[in-house]
């Protein structure tokens, strides 16, 4: 019985025991694994690294090209030189171009074909000094005389201007009329080294004919018509001006008379445009 009573009391003091053991090993291990292990944080410095700002982009300036102008050096226009004849055959030259001067060819058998340059320098150098050089004349004389007009006026005899008289001069005028003169003036200075030579046959070496073509210009346009009837008489062969004034005035303006007042007045249009032009060009 005691062997009984004792086993019996053995085993739960065992199992106590065991349990207790397992127990103590479940708490240790238990205890071990929520132990906390304290952990020193150690602040983790970052290194800051200083970039540096980016420079500033280095701006070129601007450059505004400035369109390339090529310097153009003009060369002097260089006419190609003409060619002129001498003052003795110079005839020749002026036959062949003076067709092309005019829409009135046909007017050109007024034009005397001798000597051309000289008889235009003598007769404009008389011309602007009141004198008349028939003999050196340009132009052929008019097949057709002057004439005047009678008329009985209470048992006198007036001649009056016969107006008629002034249509000889017409052909003359139309022959100035059809002549372009740009290209009159052109010729004129073309051929001024002959001109200028003609000139100094006269006897005139420092002067300018210019200036003597120009007196004569102004002279007709100058020359002013008589409002009133020009009345005439005739003490002789030749016819003289009534009127003691006009018989007075100088054989160029006595002609610029017998042209007629319409024949003058074109005449006058005329030779105003070629002065100017010849003005303009003599600069």
């Amino acid at each position: 019985m005691e062997n009984s009573q004792s086993t019996s009391s053995s085993v739960p003091w065992g199992i106590i025991v065991g349990i207790t053991i397992v127990i103590l090993i479940t708490l240790w291990f238990v205890l071990s694994e929520d132990e906390v292990t304290p952990v020193i944080q150690v602040p983790v410095v970052e290194e800051v690294v200083e970039v540096p700002p980016p420079a500033p982009e280095k701006v070129e300036p601007e450059v505004i090209e400035e369109p390339i102008v090529e310097e153009v050096i003009e060369q002097p226009v260089v006419e190609p030189e003409s060619l002129l004849p001498t003052l003795d055959e110079s005839d020749a030259w002026l036959e062949e171009k003076l067709p092309t001067i005019t829409w009135r060819k046909e007017l050109l058998k007024l034009v005397i074909d001798d000597d051309m340059i000289r008889r235009f320098v003598v007769f404009t150098d008389n011309f602007s000094q009141g004198i008349l050089a028939y003999e050196h004349s340009p132009l052929i004389k008019p097949t057709t005389s002057f004439s005047g007009r009678e008329i009985n006026e209470n048992g006198e005899i007036i001649i009056n201007w016969d107006e008629t008289s002034s249509r000889r001069f017409s052909l003359y005028v139309d022959l100035l009329r059809s002549v372009d003169s740009e290209t009159l003036v052109s010729w004129y200075f073309e051929l001024k080294p002959l001109v200028d030579e003609a000139y100094q046959e006269l006897g005139y070496p420092e002067e300018n004919f210019t200036d003597i073509l120009q007196d004569a210009i102004t002279k007709v346009l100058d020359m002013e018509i008589p409002k009133d009837r020009i009345e005439l008489i005739r003490p002789s062969v030749m016819y003289q001006f009534k009127n003691e004034e006009i018989e007075r005035l100088d054989d160029a303006e006595k002609l610029m008379l017998r042209l007629g007042k319409e024949n003058l007045l074109v005449i006058k249009s005329v030779l105003l445009e070629i002065s100017e032009k010849i003005a303009r060009e003599n600069k």
